[in-house]
């Protein structure tokens, strides 16, 4: 069920500067960039990874996971080295400095939530992610009508 084309437009509009807004929002919270952010906590998450498995799971190019993983190893906040398995690779994985980085990352964002959804109903959250929910399903569909 379409809104009709200003409708239509309008829902993306907003949809689109929702989106771009919150995570710049949330970059100036937490001091870094939304890259650096999802460095920090797929490395959190993952463990120890090759700079060849952040490139894809970040869809970034090689020097752009290059220059963001030295300078997180410059800030002491993650370490690099040869992959033992296959020296052509590097591995890299959070140090504590970095653990207590991405600690932190996590409750900022975990309040930042709270923060957002204040004050929006419970049966306005649910249909909120039920839309979204069918967007991506849309979106997923590989001919469009």
């Amino acid at each position: 069920m379409a809104l009709g084309a200003d409708a239509d437009d309008a829902f993306f509009h907003e949809f689109g500067a929702a989106a771009l807004e919150l995570r710049q929002a949330f970059t100036r919270k937490v001091g870094f960039s939304w890259s650096r952010v999802r460095v920090l906590l797929w490395l959190r998450r993952e463990g120890e990874t090759r700079h060849s498995e952040l490139r894809q799971r970040l869809g970034a190019d090689g020097a752009t996971v290059t220059r963001l993983v030295k300078q997180f190893e410059s800030e002491g906040l993650l370490s690099r080295r040869p992959d033992p398995a296959d020296n052509r690779y590097t591995l890299a994985a959070l140090t504590e400095a970095g653990e207590a980085a991405a600690d932190e990352v996590e409750r900022t964002h975990r309040r930042f939530q709270q923060q957002l959804l204040a004050g929006i109903p419970e049966r306005d959250c649910q249909a909120a992610l039920r839309v979204l929910r069918r967007l991506r399903v849309n979106a997923a569909v590989e001919e469009m009508p």
